[in-house]
């Protein structure tokens, strides 16, 4: 019976079952910090990209844009998409991991008035190949790329999640 007592009154090993404990959520915390902060980077990335993108896709001349939808005429989508992918309009590295051109889309539409004011200035007289007036062209770029965690040995594989990111600007053709 004295045995059991000084077993039980014993804390030798208390420091070291407290720390067992709260061991894992800890690690978790601490990792789950690292993983967030990947994410939050590599969505900065994205969203910097993309409106690099757009910035240069704007700075086109008016030509590339006279059809109003789909995607401008041209080398301006490749080149945009590329500009997108790695920073320059041809050759590069990728900033992102996983990344590839048909995650990316470019496209064009058109706009005669903003906030009910007609377009005028550069826009004036903006007229496509038919004669129609078509105003003031509009590219949005728009790109997905798929998650990829930096915890995948220890289990989190981010399957399924992407980071998206949209741009727009109007066409300046300086």
């Amino acid at each position: 019976m004295t045995m059991l007592r000084r077993l039980i009154a014993c804390r030798s090993g208390a420091a070291a079952a407290e720390m067992a404990l709260s061991l894992p959520i800890l690690l978790v915390i601490m990792f789950g910090s690292a993983e967030l902060g990947n994410f939050f980077l590599n969505e900065q990335i994205l969203v910097k990209a993309v409106r690099d993108g757009a910035r240069y896709a704007a700075r086109q001349d008016l030509s590339y844009f006279s059809t109003c939808s789909g995607a401008p005429t041209g080398t301006v989508e490749a080149e945009t998409k590329n500009v997108v992918m790695t920073g320059v309009p041809s050759g590069g590295t990728n900033r992102l991991p996983y990344w590839n051109a048909t995650t990316i889309t470019v496209s064009t539409s058109c706009s005669t008035t903003a906030g009910g004011q007609t377009m005028a200035g550069i826009y004036t007289g903006n007229k496509n190949a038919g004669g129609a007036l078509i105003g003031a062209p509009i590219v949005t770029v728009s790109a997905t790329v798929p998650y990829h965690p930096i915890l995948r040995a220890f289990g989190f594989r981010g399957v399924g999640y992407n980071l998206n990111a949209t741009q727009q600007a109007a066409v300046m053709g300086l």
